[in-house]
């Protein structure tokens, strides 16, 4: 991450959690645990660090509530997955994905609502995950998990955190067509909420900071092409990742952008935000971004994360493409300074966990800079 070359071509790739929970099975944690609690989560991802002998852990969640199990009113089996009743919502806990949420009453709002603004908290105590799919975070001890990890590992790993964009939330509060089409109509609002949660999220970014951790993975899925014009990423997102790559830059660590599909064509705008790194560059067909060419045009001043296709390389392709195409990333990665060997986004639920395994030993076989 600093643009130097180390040992080896770090390996290092995001566990989705329906990954998690597949790779879990006969260890006792259950998707509801995993999602829920910050020891199994703690647990959890110390057990796929060791398994897939990563160099990182990405901390997705954080903020876990010890007291959770006292939160639910209720708990039943459906269809073999457990749901829980909390005040104000359900969640099912399936294997394969995040939790599956329904709220009793419906979360979004009406952008033409003239107290809009007012259904922002200043402090934000929840992550946006997927529609009605939250984390909450705790006040009391929103950062235990980290400490949890560092007194695991001893400073041996990586340890990243993660936020939301302003974007994310944005998208949440109004709802996904209603956010799009009111970026449109409504423009000015949309600044003043983007503006209203960016001051949260900076306010999430700086207290993370203040753990040790290396880097904070900024999350903005909906970012890419299949969203919003170039056009709309400078006008709706820019200026305010660039206000939450500030604040982690300005604490002395490491940020990154994560944007899922095809981003080529604003590859240099993400590079205006001051991010130290980008990851994802989903390659074809489920992006359109090309290793090589994303080095020659942003590689100088970013270190790039990425970017072997976790669906057609690691779960559909045979084990000729995989090698093939681990060792091509590998070595146009050897090329050029900060890189990072990782799955494009994260890791399918179903990928088998050889696959997976095979990232690693390819850069220990591969990857190093110097003999040793």
């Amino acid at each position: 991450m600093s643009l130097k070359h180390p040992d080896r071509v770090p390996s290092m790739s995001q566990f989705s959690f329906g990954f998690m929970n597949q790779q879990l099975k006969g260890s006792g944690i259950t998707p509801m645990e995993l999602w829920l609690d910050a020891e199994k989560y703690a647990e959890a991802l110390l057990i796929l660090r060791n398994r897939f002998d990563f160099d990182g852990i990405l901390v997705s969640v954080h903020g876990h509530d010890p007291n959770w199990r006292n939160k639910i009113k209720k708990t039943e089996i459906i269809n073999g997955y457990q749901q829980a009743f909390f005040d104000d919502r359900t969640e099912i806990y399936v294997d394969d994905d995040l939790p599956v949420g329904t709220f009793f009453e419906n979360r979004e709002k009406n952008i033409e609502d003239p107290n809009i603004l007012s259904y922002i908290p200043k402090k934000l105590n929840y992550i946006s995950a997927s529609k009605n799919c939250y984390s909450f975070i705790c006040e009391d001890d929103p950062y235990r998990i980290f400490r949890i990890l560092e007194k695991k590992i001893k400073g041996r790993y990586s340890i990243h955190a993660e936020v939301s964009s302003s974007l994310d939330y944005l998208l949440d509060l109004l709802g996904y067509e209603n956010a799009l089409m009111a970026m449109i109509l409504h423009p000015d609002t949309c600044k003043a909420i983007l503006q209203k949660f960016v001051n949260g999220i900076v306010k999430m970014a700086k207290g993370l900071c203040t753990q040790n951790i290396d880097a904070v993975k900024i999350s903005s899925p909906f970012a890419g092409m299949d969203f919003i014009s170039p056009e709309f990423y400078r006008e709706f997102e820019l200026p305010y990742l660039t206000q939450i790559v500030k604040a982690i830059n300005d604490s002395g660590k490491f940020s990154y952008i994560h944007t899922c599909g095809s981003i080529n064509d604003r590859l240099e705008m993400m590079h205006e935000s001051g991010a130290s790194g980008l990851e994802c560059l989903d390659p074809p067909p489920i992006g359109n971004v090309e290793l090589e060419d994303a080095f020659n045009r942003i590689g100088n001043s970013m270190f790039i994360k990425g970017n072997v296709d976790s669906v057609n390389t690691l779960l559909f392709g045979d084990d000729e493409k995989i090698h093939t195409d681990i060792l091509k990333r590998i070595r146009i990665g050897m090329k050029n300074k900060g890189f990072i060997l990782s799955t494009a986004c994260s890791i399918a639920p179903k990928v088998p966990e050889g696959r997976v395994k095979i990232l690693t030993d390819m850069a220990k076989t591969f990857g190093y800079y110097t003999k040793h």
